[in-house]
């Protein structure tokens, strides 16, 4: 997973994978979801980060359950 952030457009672009873009879904007038053939996420794109995702702070916590 790859993060993004252009400071200049104050877009952050989240890619999940590098397979290839079929379609664009727009969720909100910021915010677009991008799909591969079969669906699945490749990318999301948030315009206007710092206001709708509060992009000023990032942290990545992974969290794996033990087995018992």
């Amino acid at each position: 997973m790859k993060i993004k952030y252009f400071e200049d457009t104050d877009t952050a672009i989240f890619e999940f994978t590098d397979k290839e873009i079929k379609e664009t879904r727009e969720v909100t007038e910021n915010i677009y979801l991008d799909l591969d053939e079969h669906g699945n996420m490749v990318n999301i794109t948030i315009e206007h980060a710092n206001k709708n995702a509060n992009i000023q702070e990032f942290s990545f916590q992974r969290i794996i359950k033990e087995s018992a």
